[in-house]
């Protein structure tokens, strides 16, 4: 890359590889850098040369490639010409002296002609393509990226599943519509099908509803990211279909009993059928009310058994807690110290993956764990909030354990760790 001086300021001349003639009709590129620093010229130059190089293969792309490519190539020509793309229908309501602006940036070729590609980019010739539902929820990943910012592989996994899922339901029953050609018989078709399908399989509303929330937040998304102008049709189209739930919310699990805690669940050989790490999540959930999830993920260093007062420690490591206030300390009391003693590094079996909850449910039912038909092993959580409810704990307490937000200004420190823990051993079991 030649460098020179021109006055007091450095600029490069390179010449254009064979590859790109295509796309750039200069055979020569001389930029100025703007600096009298050698040093800094030669930083900013090969900067400069990797910018051209990427502009170049991005168009290059959309020269071979299909509509998509295209008009990506369209918009990065445009951006590095210093120029936003504009669509031709919109530019010609554009002032006159922006459309003569760019007309005159529109290099001409060896023979005199205009450079129809730059052209095209510079005044909107390249037809925006149509955007698909399969392709809204690429765009959509793109936008959301950073919600996957902190989360385990296996939180990912349950973050994109659900709306993958809808996705996958909504294309098998319409098609891999454009988006803006869905229609509002389209959704209806959809809900039909739904409609069916929770008669047939005895599924609850809020299984559709789910779908039906992802597919708006996903099109809708897309729309913004891309700048399609579809919100009123997207309105007018996706409003309107979501099913009432006359069963209830079915997460409204009743807890278990003491007594059934006490002379079934911990009766002597009840778990034995049950692997050692299940077991003991299982156990630890009895006195800290924690999540099997939050459990599941402890690392052994926030499993702490030699300090003055026994605790495990939830923080967001290797994984996302459901909300800041899941971030927090729980002492340990009774079965559940016993629990953390027996597994003191951990729960590795599940730590990577969401599969103790369906594990140690299955166990309970085949094994006549469960007092009625609608417990389940989160029950525990809720028994060991009606347990600190009868011990008369404070609302902050409570809320600070439960890993729930304290409804009003907070001040202070809060309990202490020993105030809980003593707290604690009077509810224990």
């Amino acid at each position: 890359m030649a460098i020179f001086l021109r006055g007091s300021t450095y600029h490069f001349r390179k010449r254009v590889p064979l590859r790109f003639r295509s796309i750039e009709v200069r055979e020569h590129v001389a930029v100025s850098l703007h600096t009298d620093s050698q040093k800094l010229a030669i930083r900013k130059a090969d900067e400069i040369w990797s910018q051209m190089l990427e502009g170049w293969e991005t168009a290059l792309r959309g020269d071979i490639g299909g509509a998509q490519a295209r008009y990506e190539a369209a918009k990065n020509i445009a951006d590095h010409r210093g120029f936003s793309f504009v669509a031709a229908p919109t530019l010609a309501n554009a002032p006159l002296e922006e459309i003569v602006k760019r007309a005159l940036a529109v290099p001409a070729n060896r023979d005199g002609s205009a450079n129809q590609r730059i052209g095209d980019a510079l005044l909107g010739g390249v037809e925006e393509p149509a955007i698909k539902i399969e392709k809204a929820l690429e765009v959509f990943w793109e936008q959301e990226a950073d919600k996957e910012k902190g989360k385990s592989a296996d939180q990912v996994r349950k973050w994109r599943n659900p709306k993958t899922k809808a996705i996958n339901n909504l294309v098998s029953q319409i098609g891999n519509k454009e988006i803006s050609a869905i229609t509002r018989a389209d959704m209806v078709q959809f809900r039909d099908w739904w409609r069916d399908r929770m008669k047939e399989e005895n599924l609850v509303a809020n299984s559709a509803n789910k779908d039906l929330i992802h597919i708006g937040h996903i099109l809708r998304t897309a729309n913004a990211r891309l700048g399609l102008g579809l919100e009123d049709h997207l309105d007018k189209v996706l409003k309107g279909h979501s099913f009432k739930d006359e069963k209830g919310d079915e997460r409204d699990r009743p807890p278990f009993s003491d007594r059934w805690i006490r002379e079934v669940i911990l009766k002597d050989s009840a778990l034995d059928g049950l692997n050692i790490e299940a077991r003991c999540i299982l156990l630890g959930m009895v006195n800290t009310g924690a999540r099997p999830s939050e459990i599941a993920g402890l690392l052994p260093e926030h499993i702490r058994l030699e300090t003055a007062v026994p605790h495990i420690s939830i923080e967001p490591v290797g994984r996302q807690l459901k909300n800041p206030q899941s971030k927090r300390v729980i002492p340990l009391t009774g079965v559940s110290l016993k629990a953390f003693q027996d597994c003191p590094d951990g729960f590795p079996s599940y730590r990577a993956k969401d599969t103790a909850s369906a594990t140690i449910n299955k166990f309970m039912r085949e094994n006549a764990l469960m007092e009625t038909d609608q417990h389940v092993l989160y029950s525990l959580r809720h028994a060991f909030e009606d347990r600190m409810i009868a011990g008369e704990f404070d609302d902050r307490m409570r809320r600070q354990l439960f890993g729930h937000k304290l409804n009003r200004e907070k001040y202070g420190k809060g309990p202490s760790l020993e105030l809980m823990h003593e707290k604690l051993k009077g509810i224990a079991i």
